[in-house]
């Protein structure tokens, strides 16, 4: 296995003592073990099971092979009743997020059948087989006496959809802290100079996140464009007229123009491994840059469909929040208000730049722009708006050293929009668009965010539990 493959790591426990008391109860809660094993490889496939753990030795030496293993999380199965030292051991050692899971094999007891046993000590080995529950507080106290987060699910082991929703929820959170982890940003320029609320604290992204961040030239793209053939960039026109509703007003030469910067991005993007990329540049007094940086609008939008998310305005904190929303394959498009519609009750949000063209509304629109407002050049732009049903908007906020996690629910609903070349949608929210825009704004995000298609608020609260980062949750 690669060293970028999540692991999940899952242990049970029991006391040893039982075993010589009460047969046939250690090989059943092995049989149950077995079947956690199967329904967590039936949602990712790289588990490490170590078993029942039932001595404190034995905890030791799970939490080292945890360890040497890898693993990015720690199911807890309990099987039965458990000394918490059998338990200790083992998270402290691995110091990765663990998850309890409190299960019962059936929904109750038959208490008949149950009190029909003549054996008493059968009975007592019998209820020992439901006793999940039992050394959950002493597990729980053990872990906030010791400074240890952990998170719980009670359910059943069988007939449980809800139970095991939420299992496959964590797991879904541990694949994107674990492709964050990994990820390369490429930031390539500048910010957009004055504008306050987008700068940011490198290192406090590598802190919360992990993965690292790659600084990037505009000269090296710039370059890179020199290299690309004729026969290259008819293929790439090819592609535009595949992947997009390329407008007849679109000049042979601008749709040629950005041809050859896309092929030049796709080489940038693979010599430096990157996984998302945040840009923005200026491009006056360099022929060369500013025909690059005027010519990247429908590269980038192609690359942000290939699951490699690109911010305009060197928005890196949003560049994050898109590659998370994609990691959860929700997309993750670039947005902004754009403007409030009272009438009906809508925020309208968009931006200029790269979309997110697996999650449009029918096909992406390429239209000519004259000029980009507030920016240097003119060229191609796009024209989408994001599928119509239910969306998630996520901001990364930077407040006071700390990163926090900004999240709504709402919907994209169809009717009118700005049709200018940019991104645009139409967004309902539950709370209504004044109080969305009001509660939204109090947090003090930075002015874009990402969206996504789907509900996932409770994927993006188990996401930022993992990494220890603060959800709000508006609507």
């Amino acid at each position: 296995m690669e060293s970028n493959t999540l692991r999940i790591g899952l242990f049970g426990i029991g006391l040893d003592a039982y075993w010589g008391q009460f047969a046939g109860l250690q090989t059943r809660l092995k049989r149950y073990m077995g079947v956690v094993e199967g329904k967590l490889k039936a949602i990712h496939p790289e588990v490490v099971n170590l078993g029942l753990i039932d001595t404190a030795e034995k905890a030791f030496e799970a939490g080292s092979k945890f360890r040497r293993e890898d693993v990015d999380l720690i199911f807890l199965y309990v099987t039965t009743y458990a000394l918490s030292s059998t338990v200790l051991p083992v998270v402290q050692r691995a110091k990765v997020p663990v998850i309890i899971l409190n299960l019962a094999p059936e929904a109750a007891i038959d208490y008949e059948v149950f009190n029909r046993m003549e054996d008493r000590t059968a009975m007592t080995g019998e209820w020992l087989a439901y006793c999940s529950a039992c050394p959950v507080p002493e597990i729980a106290n053990v872990f906030k006496r010791t400074g240890i987060r952990f998170h719980q699910i009670t359910g059943m082991l069988h007939n449980d959809p809800e139970c095991w929703d939420e299992v496959t929820e964590w797991v879904e959170a541990a694949k994107v802290a674990h492709a964050m982890a990994y990820n390369r940003l490429g930031c390539m320029g500048h910010y957009y100079s004055g504008m306050l609320d987008i700068y940011s604290d490198l290192t406090l992204q590598y802190a919360s996140f992990g993965g690292h961040i790659e600084l990037l030239e505009v000269d090296e793209l710039a370059g890179l464009r020199k290299l690309v053939t004729a026969e290259h960039i008819a293929e790439r026109v090819a592609l535009f007229r595949a992947q997009f509703e390329v407008q007849d007003d679109c000049p042979i030469e601008e749709l040629e123009r950005a041809a050859r910067t896309s092929i030049a991005l796709d080489e940038l993007v693979d010599r430096h491994k990157l996984g998302s990329m945040a840009y923005y540049y200026k491009g006056t007094g360099n022929a060369d840059n500013e025909d690059t940086i005027s010519s990247i609008i429908l590269g980038n939008s192609l690359l942000t469909a290939r699951n490699i998310p690109v911010a305009g305005e060197y928005e890196i904190k949003n560049a994050q929040a898109m590659k998370i929303m994609d990691s959860f394959g929700a997309g993750g498009s670039f947005t902004e208000y754009y403007a409030m519609d009272f009438k009906d009750d809508v925020v309208l949000m968009g931006h200029d730049g790269p979309g997110h063209i697996k999650i449009a509304e029918g096909k992406t629109k390429v239209r000519p722009l004259k000029v980009y407002h507030g920016k240097v050049g003119r060229g191609l732009s796009v024209e989408m708006s994001v599928k119509h049903g239910p969306v998630t908007l996520l901001s990364v906020v930077e407040q006071g050293g700390k990163l926090m996690l900004l999240v709504a629910e709402g919907m994209s609903v169809a009717g009118p929009v700005l049709e200018i070349g940019n991104t645009n949608s139409r967004y309902q929210f539950s709370i209504g668009a004044r109080n969305f825009v009001n509660n939204w704004n109090s947090y003090g995000p930075a002015h874009h965010c990402a969206v996504g298609v789907g509900h996932i608020s409770s994927k993006l609260h188990k996401l930022g539990q993992l990494l220890n980062i603060d959800m709000v949750q508006v609507c």
